[in-house]
């Protein structure tokens, strides 16, 4: 939806009376806040209906998506300033705002999350005590497994409802342009054969890959590539998933799948595949893990990853407070700054070339685990023992990443790492 050039003034609902004196008083701090947020938009526009009565459209002046809020209290606003994305949430789990699809609104923080800066963003004690939380959950080898285990370890059964029949969590590489029949599953298979593509495998070879999920990846490697593969992960529940999905070439010895974090590595491969595994590694570690892909190839030797970033120009910002998903989502988790991350893989001795960014497709992936995943919770086919906040909870981490990426601040990428000779 492309926005409109509204009235820039503020308006009154029709039929309801201007606020008195009071409420006016009261309301005064939060209208200029509004206005703060009104003049950073650059793209897209915020149909705004207030506790106060009135009725406000912010931004308007370029081309994007129009959010409709209602904020029924102005703490709302409050926990915004203070708190930032984690407040958001926190506002919208106590019905202090509202909205009938918040993907636009999430896509409009992000597409003008340059000219925002700091106002939608934690600030003072609050900032420093999400910062300080956030480096207690650091991914130290002994820390790194209960933070992989808050997440991954919520059950099979939880994530087979939603995903699709690969499971499969991490971003689909669909044919374009995207088309609404294209079929998750297929889009997933071809997001992995294009990634195991980049490393030229040949058959008997070995491949480590480093985060491995519930396995569809290592069978692929394994029955349509030829390879040997060891998978790492440090999440028991996919590690039973994987070894039960991989079942015949675990029989075989065609696939190991190992408990074991990836600073244990020592041997050496003539391959390394990881998707998405770098989100749960932070910043700290980046040069340990690129440092663990070089040990772990043989020379010459091909890599290939698939990781999340963000915008450089947000990144100082964001990676100087804790967001919503780190404090709800994925403890000890980073998006990646893509130049620092390149950086890191050369010092490493990894040559960088192949990237393809397709941030558009996570934004689809996203959409369709949510209409699946809104369906599961309809039908009451989620798991017991799941209650009413914790899947709003997940539905709004769910809207919120895809807004994320259809703003464009944050993609999705691949690229290929190889070793000198």
């Amino acid at each position: 939806m492309t926005a409109h050039a509204p009235d820039r003034g503020r308006q009154f609902r029709s039929g309801r009376p201007a606020p008195g004196l009071w409420s006016a008083v009261v309301a005064a701090p939060f209208h200029r806040m509004l206005d703060r947020i009104d003049a950073a938009l650059d793209a897209g526009a915020i149909e705004a209906w207030l506790p106060d009565g009135s009725y406000r459209i912010l931004g308007g002046r370029g081309p994007g998506p129009v959010a409709e809020v209602e904020i029924r209290r102005w703490r709302a606003l409050i926990r915004l300033a203070q708190s930032g994305s984690i407040g958001w949430y926190q506002g919208w789990a106590a019905r202090d705002w509202t909205s009938p699809d918040p993907v636009p609104l999430f896509d409009l923080f992000m597409r003008n999350g340059r000219s925002l800066g700091t106002v939608a963003r934690a600030r003072g004690l609050s900032r420093r005590l999400k910062k300080l939380g956030h480096w207690l959950r650091d991914n130290t080898p002994g820390r790194a497994r209960r933070n992989i285990a808050f997440h991954y370890d919520l059950g099979n059964d939880f994530y087979a409802e939603w995903l699709d029949e690969t499971m499969t969590y991490s971003s689909a590489l669909f044919q374009e342009p995207i088309r609404a029949d294209e079929e998750l599953a297929y889009a997933q298979l071809n997001k992995v054969r294009a990634l195991l593509d980049r490393l030229e495998l040949k058959p008997d070879q070995h491949l480590l890959e480093i985060g491995c999920g519930w396995g569809t990846l290592a069978e692929i490697a394994a029955d349509e590539y030829g390879a040997n593969v060891t998978a790492l992960t440090l999440s028991a529940e996919q590690r039973e998933h994987a070894l039960d999905h991989n079942r015949c070439n675990v029989a075989a010895g065609r696939v190991r799948i190992q408990l074991r974090d990836y600073r244990e590595v020592e041997e050496q491969y003539d391959a390394v595949a990881s998707v998405e595994m770098i989100e749960a590694v932070g910043q700290r570690w980046w040069p340990t893990y690129f440092e663990t892909i070089a040990r772990a190839l043989k020379p010459g030797g091909r890599a290939a990853i698939q990781y999340i970033a963000i915008d450089d120009a947000l990144f100082d910002a964001y990676a100087d407070s804790a967001d919503f998903i780190q404090a709800y989502v994925f403890p000890g988790g980073m998006l990646v700054s893509e130049s620092r991350l390149r950086r890191a893989a050369e010092a490493a001795g990894l040559a960088w070339s192949g990237q393809r960014n397709f941030g558009l497709h996570y934004a689809e992936t996203l959409k369709r685990w949510r209409e699946r995943f809104d369906a599961a919770a309809a039908e009451g086919r989620l798991p017991a023992g799941f209650d009413r906040s914790f899947i709003e909870l997940w539905r709004y981490y769910l809207m919120y990443c895809e807004g994320g990426f259809r703003g464009g601040g944050i993609w999705v990428a691949q690229v290929t790492l190889t070793k000198g000779e």
